[in-house]
């Protein structure tokens, strides 16, 4: 017999709640501007993910990347091979889809999300017969750079 405390009872009511609002809130998401080499096979993997997870995708181009991760606010130390813009923030790297969807639902104050290098097992760096490493999402902005997430391939840890 299943006994409903307070406590489980306002638990349930939130997480509905929230599932709700990220279902609402996602309904249509924003379109994806990503800047990547016209020759990066890991950057195309990547729009493959995000676009298999919902995203619209406006791909341009570009040889030299770094005048844009200037221009955006990137910081070194973060950098990867590929550059997006969605919802007024960057994202830099192999940002697995759920921690985009994360950050557009939270809006946090902050300038994007990175994930620095490019981490075995990351979405669009797969690598046949070799295991995921598992890597960090990074939130990064003006008051300094954070975790955001831990994942293995595009699962969360």
């Amino acid at each position: 017999m299943l006994v409903w405390t307070r406590r489980a009872f306002v638990l349930g009511i939130s997480v509905a709640a929230v599932g709700q609002a990220y279902a609402q809130e996602f309904s249509v998401l924003p379109v994806m501007r990503v800047s990547k080499d016209p020759t990066c096979g890991c950057c195309s993997g990547w729009v493959d993910h995000v676009q298999t997870a919902g995203f619209q995708t406006t791909v341009i181009e570009i040889s030299d990347l770094s005048p844009l991760k200037s221009r955006l606010r990137v910081p070194g130390h973060l950098a990867s091979c590929h550059t997006a813009k969605i919802g007024g923030y960057v994202i830099e790297g192999h940002v697995p889809a759920p921690a985009i969807k994360r950050l557009l639902l939270e809006r946090p104050a902050a300038i994007g999300l990175a994930v620095p290098g490019m981490p075995v097992g990351s979405p669009g760096m797969e690598v046949s017969g070799t295991p995921d490493e598992p890597y960090e999402v990074i939130l990064f902005g003006p008051s300094g750079d954070r975790i955001y997430g831990r994942f293995k391939g595009s699962n969360a840890l």
